[in-house]
């Protein structure tokens, strides 16, 4: 039931935050092929196609930079886990025929109603 009182979940945001990504990225050309695929070391938010390149694409968002702000947050430990997670994903969809991928990052700042998006391409390999 709806309470107009309750903040929304972080879920509820995130999946807010992914369609905005995939709107954005589908604007620039790109074709979506999935979300939320999960992994026990990490998910993958969305995965995208831009002509034959498979691109995984990191989501975040973040309300100010006041703690490094939502680029920053994709840090070593988060990147490491994106890769685990891209590398069970080609061996149980490509196997021997792996295509050409790329990690991007799509970076929201502000709130839902007025917010600044940033598109990483290659953030990180």
């Amino acid at each position: 039931m709806w309470n107009p009182f309750k903040s929304p979940s972080k879920r509820d945001t995130g999946n807010y935050f992914e369609k905005q990504a995939c709107r954005y990225l589908k604007q620039q050309g790109l074709v979506f092929e999935d979300k939320n695929i999960n992994f026990s070391v990490g998910e993958i938010d969305l995965l995208m196609r831009d002509k034959e390149q498979l691109v995984f694409v990191e989501v975040r968002f973040r309300h100010s930079n006041q703690f490094g702000g939502s680029v920053a947050s994709v840090d070593k430990i988060k990147q490491s886990k994106l890769i685990k997670a891209a590398q069970l994903y080609l061996q149980q969809n490509y196997k021997n025929q792996q295509p050409s991928c790329r990690f991007d990052v799509i970076a929201f700042q502000g709130s839902k109603d007025k917010f600044k998006t940033q598109w990483i391409k290659n953030a990180f390999y």
